[in-house]
């Protein structure tokens, strides 16, 4: 495994956001800073808030959530814990899904919906704009258009800064991009899961970042992959996330945990130089 003094998420390189936002290219997902199932409290407050500042101190200056998770709890420990914000910190939130308990995630694309969910974001994180806001998931029972439109008004209210889309295929990317300039766009992609390689070719072709969620998905179970990290000294989530990197530039890997080792661990990836060699055999794999 990577030494402790290497673990830095600027040795992922950066990547710009709309022109005009730069990040390392190594991120974290505050999905799992909630309780089971992505649902209330998590069991120790105090150690969710810590992972948030580790991953500040080890450079990370990307953070990712929705207003669903919880729903609210990770926005609001993300202010907790790191407010007033560094400089530098790009937080990204998303809105579109709900929450009434455990199991479903309700779609709601409505635009009235969209709005008050990003005026409650803006609250819970103490912001005056929010930089990056995502729309989470399309409703099958509101036109894409009119949910996308909303987040357009909400830009030019000045309420958010950027928007990017999520768990989005090619033909709901270019309605997007026909409404506004779309800097991001977030679905489910791993070594494993490769039904979104289109979107990051497109998204490398047009300057779009690529956030991967489930960037990590049972990678002791991958051969190919156990194989590659005893070769490097490094674990299997390490050579997961070490191959996102490699993929391609335009991705953004978020990797969610509540655990500062477990951060550590996924930091600590941006480390490891693969060969062109084992960038293709994972893509084979």
């Amino acid at each position: 495994m990577p030494a402790r003094n290497t673990m830095h998420a600027s040795m992922a390189g950066t990547i710009d956001l709309g022109g005009d936002l730069t990040v390392n290219r190594l991120g974290y997902g505050a999905m799992r800073i909630t309780g089971p199932d992505i649902l209330g409290e998590p069991a120790d407050r105090e150690a969710a808030k810590a992972t948030l500042r580790r991953a500040v101190e080890l450079g990370v200056n990307f953070i990712d959530t929705a207003d669903s998770y919880g729903p609210h709890v990770s926005e609001e420990i993300i202010r907790e814990a790191l407010y007033p914000y560094p400089d530098d910190l790009v937080i990204a939130t998303k809105g579109g899904l709900t929450r009434r308990g455990p199991g479903p995630w309700p779609e709601d694309g409505r635009p009235e919906h969209l709005v008050a969910a990003c005026e409650g974001s803006l609250r819970r994180l103490g912001l005056e704009q929010i930089p990056l806001y995502q729309f989470h998931r399309p409703d099958p029972r509101v036109p894409y258009e009119e949910s996308i439109g909303a987040l357009v008004t909400l830009k030019r209210q000045g309420k958010i800064r950027h928007i990017g889309i999520s768990n989005a295929d090619e033909q709901q990317v270019r309605v997007a991009q026909r409404l506004t300039p779309v800097v991001s766009v977030q679905n489910r992609y791993n070594v494993d899961d490769r039904r979104s390689e289109s979107i990051v070719d497109l998204c490398e072709q047009e300057s779009i970042a690529f956030l991967p969620w489930a960037p990590i998905h049972d990678p002791e179970g991958n051969p190919a992959i156990r194989e590659i990290a005893a070769r490097h000294g490094a674990t299997a989530r390490q050579v997961a996330l070490a191959w996102l990197l490699a993929r391609s530039p335009s991705i953004l890997p978020i990797p969610g945990t509540g655990s500062v080792a477990h951060l550590e661990e996924n930091v600590a990836a941006a480390a490891i130089d693969l060969t062109p060699a084992e960038v293709a055999t994972l893509r084979r794999a």
